[in-house]
């Protein structure tokens, strides 16, 4: 199965009011745990890779994983960049086969970001590459990417409203308290900002920094727009976790399929817990 892009992922959990997980990536055992986890529970699901992810495995590695693993399966997959802040990198991942990217100018000024923006859909429209893009600043880490605390900025509505109609991205990712990596405290979202910038805005929400959000605020989120869930954090816990469990087990193991094996087994059900809370499983 080819990948399919990421706006008609999105289109059709608009019209029925579910989000899709954009689930992060960095090696076989997550590319696989992935789509297991989605065949499971029959739905669609987006593979992302990050800038980190990407320089890591290599470009090549992450985009051929990605696409055995789609060939296995029996629904939906995107390929997508997750914050890309290089408009190289994005070419190269539209080059290699990514379906999505996303382009991260949110550190840039909003006239700024609006025409780097249009410079990516210029190249991503013609072949159906679909656009993410981002308006105001996500805290936390996000492998080299960090944001302070201080400098983390919430999306202002107006601004969402202008960015989008003089863009025309397929999906915008907002700043409304969530962050990067593991958080100190429970984040406590601004429903109120998120459901200003929905009705302005008519294009479908993507919900970073969603690790650690509790269940509550997560489905909070979706009645409100929200369409794209990213979970990266969540996956690398599951992942080292059970694999420190097997070495704790047994500190003499040297075969690494008796360590990773647990560990996709473990990220397999983490992931199908998000994809039952963000209600998209049975949906294929």
């Amino acid at each position: 199965m080819a990948f399919v892009s990421l706006a008609d992922l999105l289109r059709e959990a608009e019209r029925e009011g579910y989000a899709v997980g954009a689930f992060n990536t960095n090696n076989m055992e997550i590319a696989q745990a992935i789509v297991e986890a989605a065949e499971a529970e029959r739905s669609p699901v987006i593979m992302q890779a990050s800038q980190g992810a990407i320089t890591y495995a290599g470009l090549d590695y992450i985009t051929s994983m990605a696409a055995v693993a789609a060939a296995r399966a029996t629904g939906p997959i995107a390929l997508h960049l997750d914050h890309g802040t290089s408009f190289q990198q994005v070419v190269q991942c539209i080059r290699s086969g990514f379906s999505s990217v996303m382009y991260d100018g949110s550190k840039l000024s909003l006239d700024e970001n609006i025409a780097m923006t249009r410079k990516v859909l210029e190249i991503a429209r013609p072949i159906g590459v679909s656009v993410e893009a981002e308006l105001g600043k996500i805290g936390g880490t996000e492998d080299d990417i960090t944001v302070d605390e201080r400098e983390a900025l919430f999306t202002d509505p107006k601004e969402a409203e202008i960015f989008v109609r003089e863009t025309g991205i397929d999906a915008l990712a907002v700043a409304i308290g969530t962050a990067h990596g593991q958080y100190k405290g429970e984040p406590k979202l601004d429903f109120d900002r998120l459901e200003r910038i929905r009705t302005l805005v008519n294009i479908p929400i993507v919900l970073h920094g969603s690790s650690g959000v509790p269940d509550d605020a997560i489905r909070e989120a979706i009645r409100l727009g929200v369409r794209k869930v990213n979970i990266d954090t969540n996956i690398r816990e599951a992942f080292v976790w059970a694999m420190r469990r097997e070495l704790e087990r047994n500190p003499a193991e040297i075969d690494p399929r008796k360590i990773l094996g647990p560990a996709r087994k473990n990220t397999v059900e983490i992931i199908r817990e998000k994809i039952r809370l963000f209600g998209s499983n049975n949906r294929v």
